[in-house]
């Protein structure tokens, strides 16, 4: 007995082995048949949730993401029964753009499995049912927390699922998602009638013939052999041509079908071409007035730059200009060293005389007449030289007038025009200070002591 349970017991994980992988095929075969009648069905009407295609649809891709599903571990140590969309939402969280929060937010759908459904129905719409399988596919760390070995969404069939409702995304769904199909309680069964078909060969058609040929030979055993002969020929013969017009009838409707579909699917793709090459021309048109108006923008930035440069070229030239004829004027208004200097010694001499008598009027009057012969001498001389010579004699009136002649004032006259002022000047001249130099001469500080 103990060789006995020990040589089942590698039989049935055999066993075990098997259906679960011949599940796992049936289940990828059906969900391929159904694209494909989804697909054909789209040629000529819309999708919605009384199609029985999609409705078949929709059950087989519940099986398919509840296969092999974990349980929901319980504080006691019960697993409670999970639904996919546990799954899904923990494995599409990060789905760029991704509507979960929009399904746990609906009012009208509570439980687990229904917001699943609402789900699949909302992506269908929005043509991105192949993208979240994908992404929940990439994250095998919560694939495997959820599913156990042996699952159809752990195995190397979920990329083939992933590809091929990719063609699912050229049907534009319609859906209601406060319908009877999004109710919970009732479980998701699979038609496979419509995907079995049943094709008798050639070989089975031939043996089915000489049956009948037999059955006709033995019930005729008391005609003659001509009679049975030609009967049996011609009911061969009949059902010969009845056989092959069946095949031939098949065949038309199977070739009048395929030529339906094709026809109408060359009929959208034209359509989209249509409007892809409109929409391309459209956008050729709009990339040409921008390139258009971006040239003509350049050229017009390019000839405000260039005239901005010729403006700024010109305003320095004119500064230019302006600095060197300022520099000549105000260099032109100091009077030359020679005359400086003559008209210090002139100065000296007539102030610094040992007679003091000669302190009168007639010294004033030797003054301006000096002044008036220097300023007819000496050209050069400009008007504030005259009038810082009559500012002096109006000073020296004013001593005459009010003060007692001293000594003391002799030197103070002199110092007005001594060489030490004329060099203090030449050096103000030098650092282009803007001082007349004849503000320096004519607006001496007296003091009388």
């Amino acid at each position: 007995m103990a060789s006995l349970g020990v040589g089942q017991h590698p039989v049935r994980k055999l066993g075990g082995s098997r259906s679960a992988a011949v599940e796992r095929r049936n289940l990828l075969t059906v969900c391929r048949f159904s694209v494909k009648t989804l697909l054909d069905r789209s040629c000529f009407e819309t999708i919605d949730d009384s199609s029985p295609e999609f409705i078949n649809f929709v059950s087989i891709l519940e099986h398919i993401l509840s296969h092999r599903l974990k349980g929901q571990t319980t504080w006691f140590g019960y697993e409670s029964p999970r639904s996919f969309w546990d799954y899904i939402k923990a494995a599409s969280s990060k789905v760029p753009h991704n509507c979960i929060r929009s399904i746990e937010n609906m009012e009208n759908v509570r439980p687990s499995r229904a917001k699943g459904r609402a789900w699949i129905r909302v992506v269908l719409m929005e043509k991105r049912l192949s993208e979240y399988i994908s992404f929940a596919l990439r994250d095998l760390k919560t694939t495997r927390r959820f599913y156990e070995e042996g699952a159809i969404m752990l195995g190397e069939e979920a990329g083939l699922l992933a590809d091929t409702l990719i063609g699912l995304n050229t049907i534009d769904f319609s859906f209601c998602l406060k319908g009877e199909g999004l109710d919970g309680c009732c479980p998701a069964v699979i038609d496979y009638t419509p995907y079995l078909k049943f094709r008798q060969k050639a070989d089975s058609i031939s043996s089915d013939e000489e049956e009948m040929r037999t059955l006709g030979s033995s019930g005729s055993e008391s005609s003659t052999p001509d009679k049975t002969a030609t009967a049996a020929s011609i009911f061969t013969e009949q059902s010969n041509l009845v056989s092959k017009c069946k095949r031939f009838e098949q065949k038309y409707r199977m070739a009048l079908e395929q030529k339906d579909y094709l026809e109408d699917l060359v009929r959208l793709r034209e359509a989209q071409l249509s409007e892809a090459v409109s929409h391309n021309k459209t956008l050729q048109q709009g990339l040409t007035d921008t390139h258009l108006s971006h040239t003509l923008e350049k050229e017009q930035l390019e000839f405000i730059i260039l005239e901005l440069q010729d403006q700024l070229t010109v305003l320095k030239n004119h500064d230019l200009r302006s600095r060197q004829e300022l520099t000549t004027h105000l260099t032109n208004q100091w009077p030359s060293p020679d005359a400086l200097d003559t008209n210090a010694v002139a100065l000296d001499t007539l102030l610094y005389k040992k007679s003091p008598g000669q302190w009168e009027e007639n010294s004033f009057q030797t003054l301006e007449q000096l002044s008036a012969g220097m300023s007819l001498s000496q050209p050069s001389l400009r008007p504030s030289h005259t009038l810082a010579l009559e500012a002096r004699s109006a000073s020296a009136q004013w001593l005459h007038q009010g003060k007692e002649e001293t000594p003391s004032l002799r030197g103070l006259c002199g110092s007005l025009t001594s060489v030490t002022s004329y060099k203090s000047l030449a050096s103000l001249k030098s650092n282009e200070c803007l001082a007349s130099p004849a503000t320096e001469i004519s607006t001496p500080d007296i003091t009388p002591s």
